[in-house]
Order: C-alpha cells, then sequence, then structure tokens
C-alpha cells in the first residue's frame, strides 16, 4: 500500500517565474509585512498601557490585532524567503502546519469579527446595560469561544487532510499550502474531504454573515430613532471602522470562494488570496486608528510620554 510518505517535499510554483515581477513581489510583500506588523503590534501595545482603552470593543480589537499577526505570518515571511532564495521546497510535515495554523486564524477572525458586531450591537442598542453584560468574563469567554468552536471545526478536516497519499505529483500551484491544490495533486480519493471544505467553508461564511447583518440591521435601526443628527452621525462613526474591516474580509472571501472559478482565474485568485494575506493585516491598524479618536489619543500620549522620558535622561546625563 502507498502512503503519504511517498513524496515528502513540495514545490510551491509561487505566483510567476518572471525575476522582475518576482523582485517587485518582494519588496511590495516585505514593506506591507512591515507595516502590518508595526501597525498590529502598535495596536496591542496601546490597548495593553492606555487606561482609557479597558472597554469590551478595544479588548476585541487587541485580540484581532493579534489573530492579523499571526495570519499574515503563517504565510508571508515563509514566501518572502522563497522569492529572496529561489528555494521553492517545502516539507509535507511544514506544509501541513502552515495549512493549518492559517485556516485557524482566519476562521478565528471571521468569528471575532462576528462577535465584535455583537459588541457593537449592545453597545448602540442597549447603552445602559453595555458595561453589565460585555464585561471582562464575558469578553474572554467570547474570545475563547471563538477559538474553541475554529478547533472542533478544523479537527475533523485536518485528519481528513492527513490521510493524502501523494505519489504522482509534488507541484502545488501556489505561494503557500491550500487545501484545493494540495487536493488536486493527491492520489487519493478527496470527495469527502471536498464536500467537508465545501459545507464547512458555507457553514461558517453563512452563519457568521447572518448574524453581523442581523447585528448591524438592529443597529441602523436604533440610530434611526436617535432625535439628533449629531448624536446618529456619533453612533455611526463608533461603527465604521469595523464596518469596512467586514466589507473587506467578506467581500475577498465572496470574490475568491463564492464566485465560480475556471482554470485560467486560478493566477487571480492566488492573487487575491495574497493581498489577502498581506494588504487586509496592514490596513486594519489605519483603518481602526484614523477613524478612532481614542486610538489616536492614546498614539499621541504615548508618544510624548516616550519623548518626555528620552528629554529626561538626556538632561541627567
Amino acid at each position: 500500500m502507498r502512503n503519504h510518505t511517498a513524496i515528502n517535499t513540495f514545490i510551491l510554483l509561487g505566483l510567476t517565474d518572471d525575476p522582475q515581477l518576482q523582485i517587485l513581489t518582494f519588496v511590495f510583500l516585505f514593506i506591507a509585512y512591515l507595516l502590518s506588523i508595526t501597525g498590529n503590534m502598535t495596536i496591542i501595545l496601546l490597548i495593553f498601557v492606555d487606561s482609557h482603552l479597558k472597554t469590551a470593543m478595544y479588548y476585541f480589537l487587541q485580540n484581532f490585532s493579534f489573530l492579523e499577526i499571526s495570519y499574515t505570518s503563517s504565510c508571508i515571511p515563509r514566501y518572502l524567503y522563497s522569492l529572496s532564495t529561489g528555494d521553492r521546497t517545502i516539507t509535507y510535515s511544514a506544509c501541513l502546519s502552515q495549512l493549518y495554523f492559517i485556516y485557524v486564524f482566519a476562521i478565528t477572525q471571521f468569528f471575532l469579527l462576528t462577535v465584535m458586531s455583537y459588541d457593537r450591537y449592545v453597545a448602540i442598542c442597549k447603552p445602559l446595560h453595555y458595561v453589565t453584560i460585555m464585561n471582562r468574563r464575558v469578553c474572554r469567554r467570547l474570545v475563547i469561544g471563538c477559538w474553541m468552536v475554529t478547533l472542533l471545526l478544523m479537527l475533523p478536516l485536518f485528519i481528513l487532510l492527513l490521510g493524502l497519499e501523494f505519489c504522482n505529483s509534488n507541484a502545488i500551484d501556489h505561494f503557500g499550502c491550500d487545501a484545493h491544490p494540495l487536493m488536486k495533486i493527491s492520489c487519493s480519493d478527496t470527495w469527502l474531504l471536498q464536500q467537508m471544505v465545501v459545507i464547512c467553508s458555507v457553514l461558517i461564511f453563512i452563519l457568521t454573515l447572518v448574524c453581523v447583518v442581523l447585528s448591524y440591521v438592529y443597529i441602523i435601526r436604533t440610530i434611526l430613532r436617535f432625535p439628533s443628527a449629531q448624536q446618529r452621525k456619533k453612533a455611526f462613526s463608533t461603527c465604521s471602522s469595523h464596518m469596512i474591516v467586514l466589507s473587506i474580509s467578506y467581500g475577498s472571501c465572496i470574490f475568491i470562494y463564492i464566485k465560480p472559478s475556471a482554470k485560467d482565474d486560478v493566477a487571480t485568485n492566488k492573487g487575491i488570496i495574497l493581498l489577502n494575506t498581506s494588504i487586509c493585516p496592514m490596513l486594519n491598524p489605519f483603518i481602526y486608528s484614523l477613524r478612532n479618536k481614542q486610538v489616536k489619543q492614546a498614539f499621541t500620549d504615548l508618544v510624548t510620554k516616550l519623548y518626555s522620558s528620552q528629554g529626561t535622561r538626556e538632561i541627567l546625563k
């Protein structure tokens, strides 16, 4: 009997074989990755040190920033290494590990975005009970719940992935390990795995999207009842950053997985996935910081403190 150790090394074909495009891709991804790590780490640090950012909304934002760092770090550094060295090989265990972490972080993001929608619903529709409902214990349980549900959903899929046999081709038509390219080159029967991937993807997408839409239907209905235009504007501004992130996340997901794609669209889908794993994590800190006065004020206060402490040390010297 054949087993999956018949082939223990894969070759990632990447996006392009053009050397000039590879250089441009490397520079673009390297800058985007640095900005993503810097921006999200700044958000995490600000929420950790600033006493004004201790509400449920910022607790979820801090966890979301951690997920963004983890998500982009699970695939972009490996592709940067491949572009810089020309080494496109990846071991079987490394490939499955990368695939597992990419899926875990991506799915957890969708559940956390849903929780953040519920947080905005409570803040707008039940403001007097917000602190009571969204207390620290509840927030912790919601975040842990996001992780637990994701891990439980991934367990049967990952067990089936571990059972795949590879005996003919080892070339993966992608810049990273993904379930669909792996199933294409497998010599095992992948029907059950394909059905489970589709069912889980649709269920997660539909379930989270319905919860998000319902939350915002109630939010918008409540905001429209506010007597003052200034109150309505302020209420919409508290949700605007989250709505932009939701649009980007669900929009890219719809484009990649929902629309029918022919073989000619494979390169386009790879490009969109690359942007989703590099640009979205980079944009989110700017979206939340530029549209949020409290975050901007916290950043200003931190810079002022650092500058003052530096000046004090200079005087003492």
